[in-house]
Parts: structure tokens; sequence; C-alpha cells
């Protein structure tokens, strides 16, 4: 039986599971779709509540994550980073074991993607994260407690940016950065910057659990001080 996730009320929130918006993804899913029939392979929605105070923005799924689980940063060890953290921070409580149904829930958190299918070589082109940019913009909106955004690497961090009608100029992405935004409401939301939690990052030495960590623990002392 094929991992099915659940998606979002909002549909404008989350892309249909067949989304044509992107035909460079679009058909990559569906090449994936014929090799792995049991897989999720379609856009990987919003995990966690949509009356969150943080949200992590990351770049996209990966093949064998939350392509293959059906929800986001599953599966691989990305996911096994991000969710130890916000585990130890209190934004999750549980146990992550890797599956959507290892009974994980996350605590006044949500996590997402700038773009939500995964796309070849973990590398999605400027017009796909534009085109995939209003269910981002979209998910910010439908989230009134929204407070905090962490953005994991620098095309999640620009996404945001650009979501915000922000200039990228004035934030540049740098690891544990803090940036004011605004919403359209005049709500402030302080941006926090970190790299990516891939085993790219972390095997290489950029991104270590202790510096992972700590950007975490500033955004607990932000929401607790509100």
């Amino acid at each position: 039986m094929a991992i099915r996730a659940k998606v979002a009320a909002n549909s404008a929130c989350e892309p249909a599971r067949d989304c044509p918006l992107c035909p460079r993804l679009r058909d990559f899913r569906h090449a994936a779709r014929a090799r792995e029939p049991a897989w999720h392979n379609a856009p990987v929605p919003s995990f966690g509540g949509p009356l969150a105070s943080l949200a992590i923005v990351g770049l996209a799924p990966g093949m064998r994550g939350a392509n293959r689980t059906g929800r986001a940063f599953t599966g691989d060890w990305a996911g096994d980073l991000l969710y130890e953290t916000l585990l130890t921070h209190g934004f999750a409580e549980g146990v992550y074991d890797e599956r959507p149904d290892d009974g994980l829930r996350l605590i006044d958190c949500m996590v997402t993607n700038a773009v939500r299918c995964v796309p070849p070589e973990n590398k999605p082109t400027p017009a796909e994260i534009n085109t995939c940019r209003p269910f981002l913009q979209a998910t910010i909106a439908a989230n009134p407690k929204l407070r905090a955004i962490v953005a994991l690497g620098r095309i999640a961090h620009d996404s945001v940016l650009r979501a915000f009608g922000a200039k990228l100029s004035a934030h540049p992405f740098a690891h544990g950065a803090q940036h004011a935004l605004t919403t359209a409401a005049g709500v402030p939301i302080a941006l926090y910057d970190s790299y990516h939690c891939s085993r790219y990052n972390t095997n290489t030495g950029v991104l270590t659990p202790v510096m992972f960590n700590a950007v975490f623990a500033t955004v607990r002392m932000h929401l607790a001080a509100k």
C-alpha cells in the first residue's frame, strides 16, 4: 500500500497530488512512481499544526526521505538531526522513527519546504522555486500565531524573504543570523538562518549539532520572551 500523508485542509497552502505547475518536477515524480509505486512520490505537505509560533522552512523533499515517506524531513539524515533538535528544545514530543506513523508530534511548530516536490539532484531551478512560492506565502499567511521562522539554507532564506516582499540585499544569509520581518498585517516575524541540516553539511563540518542546537536555543528564548 502506498504511503499517503494528510494534506492540510487549506488547498491554497498545499499543491495537489498531481500538481502540473513545474513540468520537470512533475515528470520526475512520475518516473519515481513507476520505479517505486509504494512511495509517496507527490508534493509533500507541511507537517505540524496551522497555529504554530515557529515555522521551519527547508529546501525541498529528499528522494529517499520525504518523497518516500510523505512527511517533511522524514526518512533521511536531515530529519534525524532536525527532529532530535526539536525534541531537545521542546518543539516536539514522542519518538522520531523515520516514518510518518511513528507518533512524533510537533509542539507549537510546523515544518515545510520552499519547494514541495523532490527535484533532480536536490536542485530546484529558480523558476521552480518561484512557482512554488505562493504555497509558502499561503502557509505563512494562514498562520496568525506565527512569530519566528527558521530558514534551513540560503535558498529557503531567499524564498522566505521574497514571500515577505523583503529585499535580499538588506538581509544577507549567515548561519545564526536574525532578521526582522513584518507581515502584511503588521505582525513582526523573526527570521533565523541556519545551514541546512543535510548529511553533506554535517559530514564536512559546515554544520555541527552544537551549531544547529544553538539556533533553536535562541529561537526558544525569543518565543519565551513574547
